[in-house]
């Protein structure tokens, strides 16, 4: 635990990159822990130190029930990502506590960890990196070990938001066709499409996908069902950086096997990190452990996004990335 020189008004309840941590300390006499927080930690330490700002993590899950236990004292709770699924926005709002994410620091390191999701299922990247770690002793021929072409296949994508748009700049340096569903279309008048092209039915959207990937957020339900999966083409690649909740991994798991898919690229799973082992056991599915925006410019920027969203609150003004 660090020691602060004067009454800590901003509790760090989960681990920050360094460059976060010392701002925090500088600017408000931070108490910083190098451990994630429980909703129960939380709430302790905000009603024993009277903490005005509390910076959480996933780990915090603060449902209704535990937002009406923390202090008066606390004005702002911020979020240093985009989700807020982890918490009761609602109930802190009613109790007058501002709530904060940080919308825009995940958006380009999670489009690329998309891409190489991508790439690394089309291509068979984790059977490839397999046969090198094994040593490379067998020649292949032109018929073996074959991937699936990216450049020129249709990419849809469901959730078009700053990720979504980000997904599909990218896709275009592949010569990729876009396809995306939403809630709502793209408002034209901003050009925010740039090509992409518009399907509100998921149903008619899924039989033209080469590659779909998911980037909704938490909260929308289980998307990838049985039924879904099977109105993919076969030899379809499925891409997730978005949340595990969005797909029956069981369903994904038969696609997988039975040859419905030919690839998944997944950093996301229902249960993290106890995730199910049998994805782990598929050759044809290319794995990384939640690491979307695992970058230090992504890290930091979160981080500091958040700072912005405490210091706006405390001196009185309109957070800018307020719920």
């Amino acid at each position: 635990m660090e020691k602060t020189t004067a009454t800590p008004r901003l509790l760090l309840a989960r681990r920050v990159p360094p460059a976060v941590a010392e701002r925090a300390r500088r600017e408000f006499d931070a108490l910083v822990l190098d451990q994630e927080l429980d909703a129960a930690q939380v709430i302790e330490l905000t009603r024993k130190l009277a903490i005005q700002a509390v910076l959480i993590g996933s780990k915090a899950a603060l449902t209704a029930r535990d937002i009406e236990q923390l202090p008066a004292s606390l004005r702002v709770i911020a979020n240093a990502g985009a989700g807020v699924d982890h918490m009761d926005v609602a109930a802190a709002r009613a109790r007058g506590i501002v709530v904060t994410n940080a919308p825009d620091a995940v958006t380009e390191c999670t489009a690329d960890l998309t891409l190489m999701l991508i790439l690394a299922a089309c291509r068979r990247a984790a059977e490839y990196e397999q046969i090198m770690r094994a040593g490379w002793r067998q020649s292949f021929g032109l018929p073996d070990m074959l991937g699936k072409r990216v450049n020129g296949q249709t990419l849809g994508i469901v959730g078009m938001g700053r990720i979504g748009r980000a997904v599909a700049r990218r896709a275009r340096g592949f010569n990729m066709r876009i396809i995306y569903n939403n809630r709502q279309r793209l408002p034209l008048e901003l050009e925010l499409e740039q090509g992409a092209e518009f399907e509100p039915e998921l149903a008619r959207m899924l039989p033209q996908c080469d590659i779909l990937t998911l980037h909704l957020p938490g909260g929308s339900g289980t998307l990838m069902t049985r039924e879904a999966f099977q109105l993919l083409p076969p030899g379809a690649v499925f891409v997730n950086a978005a949340r595990g909740s969005l797909v029956d991994e069981d369903a994904l798991i038969e696609a997988l096997q039975s040859g419905r898919l030919y690839a998944a690229g997944l950093d996301v799973f229902r249960q993290e990190p106890e995730f199910d082992l049998r994805l782990a056991a598929l050759p044809n599915v290319f794995l990384t452990p939640h690491m979307g925006s695992a970058t230090v410019d992504a890290r930091n920027q979160m981080g500091f996004a958040a700072l912005d969203n405490v210091a706006a609150v405390l001196a009185g003004l309109a957070a800018p990335n307020a719920l």
